[in-house]
């Protein structure tokens, strides 16, 4: 089995589907890579959205829908989770890292954009928190958030092996995901056309509700500890 969550999996976590209506996306406009490193008006844009998004994150738990698939890679039922979420529940779950791809990075760590040294979040948050508006690196680089920015390239191994994974097995699952951000959501194409079951449980629609041999409406955080209790 192989997996991919997305942003409605967190929502029973207290954390906001940023796209929905009412999404914090209503609010702020996305800074893409591109403007972060040209203009330092972009950079301190995009700490201010960064700085309080980064307050719910950190105060989020895994809930149970996290905690039912963590049980279920223990027991050696899911080959390989990939994760659009970047707020590291899959990580405070107990989950395999082995098994794990945070596909558009991470929240917990930064970069410098500079000489791409990583460090924790924390050292650029406290900076952040106590009036730096840009937080930057020894080396003079600012901090970036280790997420995938608009206009920022997915790192080229990790979607290989999305992908190569999602050709090759025989249970595709996806799990509180649109599957319209690509490329990503190809994984579900993919894994269909080379003969795997695919199955989606979402609350919004989807580009492939009509050829998943199993569509569910229902709460993850039901729906994932049911199927964990009748498989284990």
């Amino acid at each position: 089995m192989v997996v991919l969550t997305g942003a409605g999996l967190s929502a029973g976590s207290g954390i906001p589907d940023f796209r929905s209506p009412g999404g914090r996306w209503e609010r702020y406009q996305p800074v893409p890579l591109p403007e972060f490193l040209a203009s330092e008006a972009a950079r301190e844009r995009y700490w201010r959205y960064k700085g309080e998004t980064w307050q719910v994150i950190r105060a989020a738990r895994p809930n149970a829908a996290h905690d039912a698939l963590t049980a279920l890679a223990r027991s050696g039922r899911v080959h390989l989770l990939v994760t659009q979420n970047v707020d590291g529940l899959h990580e405070r779950s107990g989950f395999p890292l082995e098994r794990l791809v945070n596909i558009h990075g991470t929240d917990f760590e930064v970069e410098c954009m500079a000489c791409h040294r990583r460090a924790p979040r924390a050292l650029a948050q406290d900076a952040w928190e106590n009036g730096t508006a840009v937080p930057h690196c020894v080396c003079g680089g600012a901090w970036k958030p280790a997420t995938i920015s608009f206009g920022q390239q997915l790192v080229p191994a990790d979607l290989e092996r999305a992908l190569q994974d999602a050709g090759s097995c025989d249970l595709f699952v996806a799990l509180g995901t649109s599957l319209v951000v690509g490329p990503v959501n190809q994984m579900f194409p993919i894994a269909r056309a080379a003969g795997a079951r695919t199955a989606i449980a979402t609350a919004s629609e989807t580009p492939y509700d009509g050829v998943a041999d199993v569509r569910l409406i229902a709460s993850l955080e039901e729906v994932l500890p049911a199927v964990r209790d009748l498989i284990l």
